[in-house]
């Protein structure tokens, strides 16, 4: 296996003509045949089953190989995917950011060109990423997670409160993991201090979670107000609010509020997910199952406990958003263990349970891009992701097979994903 670093592979001069392959390109199930693809700098140029030719450059035979975008997951968290619970809590952003790095580069190295951050600090990591320092995914980033006292963005030691107005924040929130905002006039304020740095879209705790320890899952976080005026703040800076919640109280205010995005919502009943249809809002989901890929949490705890009841919701919640026409979009969500990052594949092709291969490659391409264009002006990378067209970036994973007939290559992406584009640069290329 040959992986080019950034730097280096800079140095290649000239367009990149693929020849031989069969596309799928994110919008349709049937393959374009036998086509020729051609790369620019960052940008498809050309994609065509006549016989085409670059001047100077690189000719890659795809060998009959389906060449397709590169995957996107749209809920992923760069500093806590492969960190122990143990290991946040005790140590800083510096040492969490080495870790998200070295997370993020095996996301890469799996087919995932881009990743929607969904909470914590990662704007040093994107930076270091875009700039070519280290090797990972794009990154549209999220920062601080906003949540109330007592929310599911509340990690304070359990003798915290009642708080002393006085003293410093803790911490995670000095650190911009996450903010504790509570009232109108705050969450305005903390909400705009994150647009501050950078982020493309806000993420708020709108109800109960499993990995925290103070909030039952059928709470219900923040005051209608209180998300309104969130809401509000993120349409002021032309982008879009996306909550964490599971219940249909939760979402329902959330949605009421004017959300764009729901995070999980795997406890929701087939009413609300009409009225999820009914705003045009996101269904953002994950395949969480009670098996043998579960986030691992302490068996007879309470955040185990929570875990299994969440599970439970999955098949269900797929069923009504699928038959209700509801906008899917897929993610891992996976946390606190590296071994279940290293299975982000596996749960994309876990799909399957729910979903015909077509429908799941769509929504891990085409359709979480199009999640990620609502954050508008605020956009890292504007240009179109999730397709092979003249005129997309240059995003393009070589698959040994097909994954439209066999979903399970993606599970697999060191023996079956031949060579990874993102951005016009080769990071694995085993045709050589």
């Amino acid at each position: 296996m040959s992986v080019a670093l950034p730097v280096a592979a800079q140095d290649a001069s000239g367009p990149i003509l693929f020849t031989n392959v069969n596309v799928f390109d994110g919008v349709n199930e049937t393959l374009i045949m036998n086509a020729n693809v051609v790369v620019t700098d960052n940008l498809i140029t050309a994609v065509s089953t006549e016989p085409l030719a670059i001047a100077g450059g690189t000719v890659i035979d795809g060998g009959g190989r389906t060449l397709m975008p590169g995957l996107i997951d749209a809920h992923w968290h760069s500093l806590f995917a492969t960190l122990s619970v143990a290991e946040l809590m005790t140590n800083d952003l510096a040492y969490m950011s080495f870790k998200g790095a070295i997370a993020n580069e095996g996301a890469l190295m799996r087919g995932f060109t881009t990743v929607r951050d969904i909470g914590g600090n990662v704007f040093s990591i994107k930076k270091a990423t875009d700039e070519g320092l280290i090797n990972g995914p794009r990154i549209y980033p999220s920062g601080a997670v906003i949540s109330q006292t007592s929310g599911h963005g509340d990690y304070r030691a359990p003798l915290a409160v009642p708080e002393n107005p006085g003293q410093p924040l803790d911490y995670l929130q000095q650190a911009g993991v996450g903010i504790i905002a509570d009232g109108v006039p705050e969450v305005i304020k903390r909400s705009r201090e994150i647009l501050r740095q950078g982020a493309s879209q806000l993420k708020v705790m709108a109800g109960g979670g499993v990995s925290s320890d103070f909030d039952p899952l059928d709470v219900t976080q923040y005051t209608f107000a209180e998300m309104s005026a969130l809401v509000e703040v993120a349409n002021t800076w032309n982008t879009y609010i996306a909550v964490h919640a599971f219940t249909d109280t939760a979402v329902k205010q959330a949605l009421e509020a004017g959300v764009k995005s729901i995070e999980h919502g795997h406890l929701l009943g087939e009413d609300v997910i009409k009225l999820l249809v009914e705003k045009g809002a996101w269904l953002s989901m994950q395949p969480i199952l009670d098996d043998e890929d579960a986030i691992p949490f302490p068996e007879g705890s309470p955040n185990r406990a929570k875990f299994v009841t969440v599970t439970a919701g999955t098949d269900i919640v797929y069923g009504y958003a699928k038959k209700h026409g509801a906008k899917i979009a897929w993610g891992t969500d996976v946390l606190f263990d590296a071994g279940l990052a290293a299975k982000q594949g596996k749960l994309l092709a876990k799909m399957k349970r729910w979903f015909t291969p077509f429908e799941v490659l769509k929504m891990a391409t085409h359709d979480n891009a199009q999640l990620l264009k609502l954050s508008g002006p605020r956009d890292p990378y504007p240009g179109e992701l999730g397709v092979v067209k003249a005129g997309a970036l240059a995003d393009l994973i070589l698959v040994n097979g097909n994954p439209l007939e066999n979903l399970d290559l993606v599970g697999d992406a060191e023996a079956n994903f031949d060579l990874i584009m993102k951005d016009g640069i080769i990071y694995k290329n085993n045709l050589n």
